[in-house]
């Protein structure tokens, strides 16, 4: 959501099938000078009161340190629960809510998606300027096992190019100019594939708890591999022994030696005698979904002819095996003639492109972004609630 006010935070957030990102843009109540501080939060949707409560919180202090008045505050919601959660965040913050096209949203955010200068008004209204990309230090950047995050500058030719958004599902979008794109395919099997099988497979509650676990797990255990079937590289068509031949290809027999042994013996199967574990399953789960979004994604920039494919979304969430995995997929498949990019703040082009719709005056600045603040400020908000509820309840 995204207000518009010199005083109260500008505040935005795109709402989608597993994840609310935030967005608010706040200033020092002296303060004269241009910019100010944007803050970053994550919310699951299916605690989309805690997020209302906090927005509600954030326009109480604001309104007390400036005596402005609510409707000075406009909130620009993006994405499904834009619509879903529109009475509810309306009713509880008594503000304007003004509900933004998705797709549009997510190309302004990659296009200007932390404009800090002073004279972005300007270069907002100029065609063939993608800032975030080429003005905004440090934010994009190509992986590899061997150079992580290796950043990649400023470059004046852009387009045309690939946007990879990985949210509950996948969308991708072909991007031929400032504004101009046109969604050119996508999969149903996203973020919220991983999240919903994970959450039946193994005893993880959170999508972060699944990346931890993915993180410690051997896909070797359930993956069925070329070596496996080969014995050996299968060179001639230029796969080595550890490419995955079969995602969860060695659980079935597994599982059916484990019953034939339990049988044998008159016991149930356990379920821990396996020889795997919930990591071994996130890992597999979590190559499996990376590689298929990969695969596709290459094919659509050969179908479109684009070199340079940039991958965004909560999906990501600078997960290390989730990059690799799709850099790899992008570098073998095309032989080296494209590449993978990523973003700092992949998960918020909605967000940020939503703030844009409607952005306070004299608001950039470069360098105002605080990600570490705005973690603080939640987590002092929340142990602040947690109290309440604790006194309420005795």
């Amino acid at each position: 959501m995204s207000a518009v006010s010199a005083a109260l935070p500008a505040t935005s957030r795109p709402i989608g099938g597993s994840l609310i990102k935030l967005v608010y843009f706040s200033r020092e109540v002296d303060q004269t000078d241009p910019g100010g501080r944007l803050t970053f939060q994550t919310f699951e949707t299916d605690r989309i009161d805690d997020c209302v409560e906090f927005m509600r919180d954030l326009r109480d202090r604001q309104l007390k340190l400036t005596g402005s008045r609510p409707s000075d505050l406009a909130v620009m919601a993006t994405g499904g629960g834009a619509y879903k959660f529109y009475d509810k965040i309306r009713d509880a913050l008594g503000v304007d809510v003004s509900r933004e096209d998705e797709m549009e949203c997510l190309i302004i955010g990659i296009l200007t998606h932390i404009p800090l200068h002073p004279s972005i008004h300007s270069l907002l209204t100029q065609p063939g300027l993608d800032f975030f990309i080429t003005e905004i230090p440090r934010e994009v950047f190509t992986y590899s096992e061997t150079d992580p995050m290796h950043f990649v500058g400023p470059r004046e030719a852009i387009y045309p190019y690939l946007l990879v958004n990985i949210g509950s599902g996948v969308s991708m979008l072909k991007v031929t100019g400032p504004r101009t794109f046109e969604r050119v395919g996508g999969t149903s099997l996203g973020g919220g594939t991983l999240w919903g099988l994970l959450s039946l497979l193994t005893g993880a509650r959170t999508f972060d708890d699944m990346l931890e676990q993915a993180g410690q797990g051997d896909n070797t255990n359930v993956d069925m591999l070329v070596g496996d079937i080969y014995g050996q590289d299968y060179g001639k068509i230029g796969l080595k022994s550890t490419t995955i031949a079969s995602s969860f290809g060695r659980v079935f027999k597994m599982r059916k030696d484990a019953e034939t042994a339990a049988a044998a013996s008159g016991r149930p199967v356990d379920p821990s005698s396996l020889p795997f574990s919930d990591g071994d399953i996130s890992r597999s789960l979590l190559y499996a979904v990376s590689n298929n979004i990969g695969q596709i994604a290459l094919l659509q920039s050969q179908i479109h002819n684009l070199s340079d494919i940039y991958f965004g979304g909560s999906f990501i969430r600078g997960h290390r095996q989730t990059m690799n995995t799709l850099s790899y997929a992008i570098k073998f498949w095309s032989k080296g003639t494209k590449h993978a990019y990523f973003l700092r703040h992949e998960g918020y082009l909605g967000a940020v492109g939503a703030f844009l719709k409607r952005q306070p005056k004299n608001w950039g600045r470069r360098a105002s972004l605080e990600n570490l603040a705005g973690l603080e400020e939640l987590q002092e908000w929340r142990r602040q609630r947690a109290k309440e509820e604790a006194a309420a309840a005795s």
